[in-house]
Parts: structure tokens; C-alpha cells; sequence
């Protein structure tokens, strides 16, 4: 292949992942495209057990996927953009379980991280802003120091991240088919 051709599918990867990634971005940040915005997305966040504000966390979270996402895909600064949507995912990926998507699994943020990471060190292509402005704001140590930044900050939310606890209805429906309280409840229908 020409140097045109890898150019080329490096602007396809760039729009395409960049574009997504962001777009899912503006629903934490903004509720566009059906997302909940902050606040929404903020008792979500809560919901999953992280340290600190869930406002605070859907605003980093939704930077770093709408910024993220948008400077791919202009192809500005692609180290540290690639990096923080590379640990954006990290984080995503761990609060998913199983790996096949239609089953609520991590293959999505998973596919996201590993192509910003991809991007991060090898760079936009000629067919971006960073080949205009001569990789001004995208030198190979802001990729590596960006990836080290975000992937240490993702470690520490994903191991100080609180598992939540069981919905109710879920406990009681357990409770009730399988544990004492199960058999209590069945004595009480009888008697009654």
C-alpha cells in the first residue's frame, strides 16, 4: 500500500471512531441523541459505586469522550485525545460484564480504547490538523504521557470503584424462592 492509502484509512478510522465516540459524549454532557445529559447520567454513575460526585464523573467522563472523540477526529492532538478516550474506556469497559455486546458486555468501549490507544502512538496520518500545524501539539511523549496519566487514573477509579448493592426487588425474589424467608412466606400462603 502507498503512503496515500494508509493516510486515507487513518482519516476513515479517525472520523468513524472519533465521530461515535463523541457523539456519545454529547448525550453524558449535553442529552443529545437520546443520551440523559449530567444529571441523568450523573445518578448513573452514582448508581455504579464511583468515588465522588456523579455530576463531577458524567462531566470527565463526557470531556474525554466528546473531546476526546472530537479531536480524533479532526486529527489535532491525537496523542492525548487518543489517550483520554483510551482511559474513558478502560473505565466504561470495567463496569460492563461478559465480553459479546449484545449481552451487555465490554466489546464496544473495549473496540473504542483499543483504537484511541492505536492512534495515541501512531499517530493521525497526513490527512489531519496535527500534519498542518507540522505535530506541534502532538509529540510522542504527550501520547505516552497521556496514556500513563489516563491509564493510572482509570486504575484508580476501577479499584476504588464500589460494587453497588443488589436491587431490592432482586434480593426479595431471591429471598423468597430460595432462603428462609422463602419458607416462612410459603407457610404464611398455606395457613392463609
Amino acid at each position: 500500500m502507498t503512503d496515500t492509502w494508509n493516510d486515507a484509512s487513518l482519516l476513515a478510522l479517525r472520523l468513524g471512531v472519533g465521530g461515535a465516540v463523541a457523539a456519545h459524549g454529547a448525550q453524558k454532557l449535553f442529552g443529545w441523541f437520546g443520551g440523559y445529559g449530567l444529571a441523568g447520567t450523573g445518578q448513573w454513575m452514582e448508581s455504579l459505586g464511583f468515588q465522588g460526585s456523579g455530576k463531577t464523573n458524567a462531566a470527565m467522563s463526557g470531556l474525554a469522550e466528546f473531546g476526546g472523540g472530537t479531536l480524533l477526529a479532526l486529527g489535532l492532538a491525537t496523542g492525548p485525545a487518543g489517550a483520554a478516550v483510551a482511559g474513558n474506556m478502560a473505565v466504561a469497559s470495567s463496569t460492563h460484564t461478559g465480553f459479546f455486546n449484545t449481552e451487555g458486555g465490554f466489546e464496544l468501549p473495549a473496540t473504542f480504547g483499543l483504537v484511541g490507544a492505536v492512534l495515541a502512538l501512531g499517530g493521525p496520518g497526513r490527512f489531519s490538523l496535527d500534519h498542518v500545524l507540522g505535530h506541534s501539539l502532538n509529540r510522542k511523549w504527550t501520547a505516552v504521557a497521556g496514556l500513563a496519566a489516563t491509564l493510572g487514573s482509570a486504575a484508580y477509579l476501577i479499584t476504588t470503584r464500589q460494587q453497588p448493592a443488589p436491587a431490592q426487588d432482586v434480593v426479595d425474589a431471591a429471598e423468597s424462592s430460595t432462603g428462609a424467608s422463602g419458607s416462612a412466606d410459603a407457610i404464611a400462603d398455606n395457613a392463609g
